[in-house]
């Protein structure tokens, strides 16, 4: 048998293509703007993470350019050996401090930071415990870790305490998406405190989507609940809010320590270059300074997750500005994308395995410096579309 056989019979994304619905690896031709250009068209974009609209933030980008002026391009090797600047040190400073803990580290991306740490904790004689709906890269860390891997139903507390129940004597870890990636709802953080205190386990909360965008001050899902003193490791992202590329770990002196010289996928990595170092400093300056763009954020998100709900589309489980509109069927979300595109909206379709079988769906997203303007054409479109698929 040729290993490449697989390649040949693998035929499913042939069939979207054909059918002239293939909505993946758009050629954005502009900055990640609520306003892009795709194919020399200008489109809305609702398909993008860039919750606070940092990317284009001209402190971030100046301090981006001065970083390379001082530093150059890249590190040229690892964080364990050559990789490690002063500013790698200056900015997991940052990080610990705006998450409340006691020191941070960063990897090369936050796919990589899921992967590192859970690899590194979870050994032999241990459990990691995770919800269904959690992020794939939460999913393959635990895959590489040699302990046991078990999952509860979606936001279940009695799911989750049958399990812990039945590990008495295991090290245990709880892992959870802060903010669920698909649907946009929020982990029952107090739930999982209080089973986590009271079957001795420890709490790992991944905040790709909770950074900037949820508690009073923008510091997560923990501080949302006012628990952050509960969370023993915060996982993020550096691609979203924080405006570069990456993922950070932040917890104790003695969790950082261990995973510096545990976490393969960050010793044998390249280490993160200096102008997204440095632009992830700046984000978290501007993150604090700037709260009235996490009060624009939230007022968008409130008012297109209304408009949808006022015209019958299934908006899931949506509390944030993660708002999904919800077909269910895998053919009809990428008709629904097709049709949205013709409109000038760019939106994701995400069938399985992004999301379970049944949930099919277009993930919208939005942005603090999308205008009342552009929510009113996104808004406009969804009805023509939703109306001639027979959606609403």
């Amino acid at each position: 048998m040729d290993i490449f056989d697989k390649c040949s019979r693998y035929t499913d994304a042939k069939q979207v293509m054909a059918a002239g619905l293939y909505p993946y690896f758009q050629v954005v031709q502009s900055a990640q703007d609520p306003e892009v250009i795709v194919d020399g068209r200008r489109m809305i974009m609702v398909g993008s993470n860039n919750y606070l609209g940092l990317t284009s933030h001209p402190r971030i980008k100046e301090a981006a350019i001065r970083a390379v002026e001082r530093y150059g391009t890249g590190c040229a090797g690892s964080r364990f050996l050559n990789g490690t600047m002063d500013l790698h040190h200056e900015v997991e400073a940052r990080l610990a401090k705006f998450k409340k803990k006691e020191a941070a580290l960063l990897f090369a991306a936050g796919y990589q930071t899921n992967l590192g740490v859970i690899s590194a904790l979870v050994g032999k004689d241990d459990v990691v415990i995770i919800d269904r709906w959690n992020h794939a890269s939460i999913i393959d860390g635990c895959r590489l870790a040699f302990g046991q891997t078990l999952k509860y139903r979606h936001n279940d507390m009695e799911d989750l305490e049958r399990i812990l129940v039945s590990h008495p004597e295991k090290g245990k870890l709880i892992i959870v998406d802060g903010v669920f990636s698909m649907e946009g709802d929020i982990a029952n953080l107090p739930g999982i405190v209080r089973l986590a205190r009271k079957y001795g386990a420890r709490i790992m909360v991944d905040d790709a989507h909770a950074t900037g965008v949820l508690g009073k001050e923008g510091r997560g899902t923990a501080e949302h609940f006012d628990l952050e003193d509960e969370v023993d490791i915060v996982m993020g992202t550096c691609s979203k809010t924080l405006a570069a590329v990456g993922g950070f770990i932040a917890s104790s002196h003695d969790v950082i320590h261990y995973l510096k010289h545990n976490a393969r996928s960050m010793i044998f990595s390249a280490s993160l270059p200096p102008p997204c170092v440095a632009t992830i400093g700046a984000a978290i300056e501007v993150i604090e300074q700037e709260p009235e763009r996490r009060a624009q954020l939230w007022k968008n998100a409130q008012r297109v997750r209304e408009g949808f709900q006022e015209m019958g589309f299934d908006t899931g489980l949506s509390e944030t500005p993660v708002i999904p509109v919800m077909p269910g069927d895998e053919l009809q979300a990428f008709r629904m994308g097709r049709e949205l595109y013709e409109q000038g909206i760019f939106a994701n379709v995400s069938v399985r395995s992004a999301v379970p079988e049944g949930r099919a769906l277009i993930r919208t997203s939005y942005m603090a410096t999308h205008t009342d303007a552009h929510i009113d054409q996104v808004l406009k479109a969804f009805q023509i579309v939703g109306r001639k698929l027979g959606v609403i």
